[in-house]
């Protein structure tokens, strides 16, 4: 009879720089094989917490075509973040990949949990400052961007290229707290209109939604982007709405006779429309990021290794967690190799079936409200 043997474990983070470097991986959430991969800078060291945005592609796209669309690459080799470009799903009447939300009809995916446990997953094994996490993304990408926004707590800011919020999106997102968020959009876009249609709201809406959000001012300051690349048939103007809840902002780059593109792309895409090349959209993406953290929580006192219970140990199949009286609410566990094979996310985890996995040492990472604690 095969055995699954997960004993009591402490472990050490030691400095250490590593050479830059893309890592693909996979892991199995909520029974689908969801694949990502991320960029690590050559300056990143062990132990030194960094900030992770994720750059989330559009429809029909993927992440490996967004990490070359966007290019944040060079920006996270000087900036010194890990930057994640997770895949969608396929959707399952169109054939094609894309982000689970109501504008492209109701699924069963939950990109939300995913996304934050991806996050987890690289966190499991880089520094990663859990107060400065962003997201972005072109198109539905950016749509989804809009709804972390509005439904998870853990990015300190988001950010929109070519995308907006649907209306349902738009009449039920009652977030938290503020959230800073920047928009970059083109007025030529004819995928993902300026001025809206009947199914998603027009970008100076969504901009003025999150600025009253933010507690922002109502009338923004203007500056026009100088126009230094004439050939690009495109100009830009600059919004900023200041004064928010704690420092807080929301930006628009509204882009005359842009198209449905990312600006500053050095890769063109003319039969979505003009391409502005007077701005980076990502330079100005990392410029708005970097300006914010999550406001620091009290501190708990989280519960030793000893105070988690993790039986029969070692197991043949289910698996149960307990502490005391401190919820958990994901279990993840690893093989020795660090790849994720079975994840659990809820409002209270008790226990796991682990009896697809083949005999060996795996390891579990126990999360609650303020505390994560290995074991293996």
């Amino acid at each position: 009879m095969k055995k699954l043997l997960l004993s009591i474990a402490i472990f050490f983070c030691a400095q250490l720089m590593v050479a830059q470097t893309t890592i693909n991986g996979s892991f199995v959430f909520e029974g689908v094989t969801r694949t990502y991969s991320f960029y690590v800078p050559a300056t990143y060291t062990q132990g030194q917490a960094v900030p992770l945005i994720l750059n989330l592609h559009g429809y029909t796209s993927n992440g490996f075509q967004q990490s070359i669309y966007s290019n944040f690459k060079p920006i996270a080799d000087t900036a010194g973040f890990i930057i994640a470009h997770p895949d969608g799903t396929i959707h399952p009447i169109s054939g094609q990949r894309f982000w689970s939300f109501d504008l492209l009809g109701a699924t069963n995916v939950n990109d939300i949990g995913f996304l934050e446990a991806l996050i987890d997953t690289i966190a499991a094994h880089y520094t990663i400052n859990p107060n400065r996490i962003y997201s972005t993304g072109m198109s539905n990408g950016a749509y989804m961007s809009y709804v972390l926004a509005c439904r998870s707590n853990r990015f300190a800011a988001v950010g929109s290229v070519t995308g907006s919020m649907s209306n349902a999106m738009y009449g039920t997102c009652n977030p938290a707290r503020a959230i800073p968020v920047m928009e970059i959009h083109g007025t030529s876009d004819l995928v993902v209109p300026y001025a809206g249609d009947s199914l998603f709201k027009g970008i100076e809406d969504v901009v003025k939604f999150w600025a009253a959000k933010n507690g922002c001012d109502s009338t923004p300051s203007i500056t026009s982007v100088a126009n230094t690349s004439i050939a690009d048939n495109a100009t830009a103007e600059h919004y900023v709405y200041g004064n928010g809840i704690n420092g807080k902002s929301v930006e628009l780059f509204k882009v005359i006779g842009g198209g449905h593109t990312w600006p500053g792309s050095n890769i063109p895409l003319p039969s979505n429309g003009n391409t502005c090349l007077d701005f980076s959209a990502s330079k100005e993406l990392w410029r708005f990021f970097s300006q914010y953290t999550l406001s620091s929580v009290a501190a708990v006192e989280a519960p030793t290794v000893a105070d988690i219970k993790m039986y029969p140990n070692p197991t043949t199949g289910i698996v149960h967690f307990a502490t005391n009286n401190m919820p958990i609410t994901s279990v993840e566990i690893t093989d020795m190799q660090g790849k994720l094979v079975a994840t659990q996310r809820m409002p209270l985890v008790s226990e796991m079936n682990l009896d697809f996995l083949p005999s060996g040492l795996y390891v579990a990472k126990i999360t609650g409200k303020n505390f994560c604690i290995p074991k293996n």
